[in-house]
């Protein structure tokens, strides 16, 4: 099992990441009124135009502190690992694989650390290496999503989940739907080409993917997270 650190009020310590290292995984509760020793209602000015911009068009303030609570958490992460106050780390979108335009994976100006940010609910997860990597975290969804999403899988996935009962159906499609969203971040594909590729299982245990690995992540109650790395890489 991957261990996940927690990312708290306090300033955290990192270390270096490099090619062949283990990937650091961090789970942060997003609604903290203090994270990694900077108040959430005063970091807008540590964050860059665009990830203002978002966050001034979220109407909730809930949903506001939420992903402000996140971006501190991603930029005094990356901060650490380079050495670097957060508001001083410049990130930038690679280009798209499928279409080569500006709006692909989020990465670091220089190329690494390689990171992958994901928010469910009141919970973040961060994942960063010196490789690709993904890294989602689910709430369990409600019966009204599960119908939803289903018939968009793959169709072993479609089968698995239509023999489960209802309340084992919404964890394991919380289980498909992390492990797909982990892998599509990592190879920088998202969810362009749907969500039927590739099989990642319903079941405990998340399929092979050549040339990947998959992995499932301690997660709080109600929620379930995954990773994904290349298989080259170490954990």
């Amino acid at each position: 099992m991957t261990y996940v650190n927690h990312l708290g009020s306090s300033a955290p310590q990192t270390v270096g990441l490099s090619a062949g290292a283990s990937a650091a995984v961090w789970a942060l509760d997003t609604t903290l009124g203090v994270v990694g020793g900077y108040p959430v209602a005063e970091a807008l000015p540590m964050l860059d135009a665009a990830e203002r911009d978002w966050a001034e068009r979220l109407s909730r303030e809930g949903d506001r502190h939420r992903y402000v609570a996140s971006h501190v958490g991603l930029r005094v992460l990356l901060g650490g690992y380079l050495g670097m106050a957060p508001a001083q780390v410049a990130l930038v979108r690679e280009n798209c694989p499928r279409c080569d335009g500006p709006h692909g994976r989020p990465a670091v100006v220089g190329g690494a650390p390689h990171f992958s940010l994901s928010h469910s609910g009141d919970v973040a997860y961060l994942a960063f290496a010196g490789v690709p990597v993904g890294v989602d975290v689910e709430r369990i969804p409600g019966a009204d999503a599960v119908a939803d999403i289903l018939p968009t899988l793959h169709p072993v996935e479609i089968a698995e989940l239509t023999a489960l009962a209802e309340p084992d159906r919404r964890e394991a499609m919380a289980r498909v739907w992390s492990r797909k969203e982990a892998y599509l971040k990592a190879t920088g594909t998202g969810l362009a080409l749907g969500l039927a590729e590739p099989y990642v299982s319903s079941g405990h245990t998340p399929a092979e993917i050549p040339g990947w690995t998959l992995t499932d992540l301690p997660a709080p109650p109600d929620y379930v997270a995954a990773f994904a790395l290349p298989t080259t890489t170490g954990r």
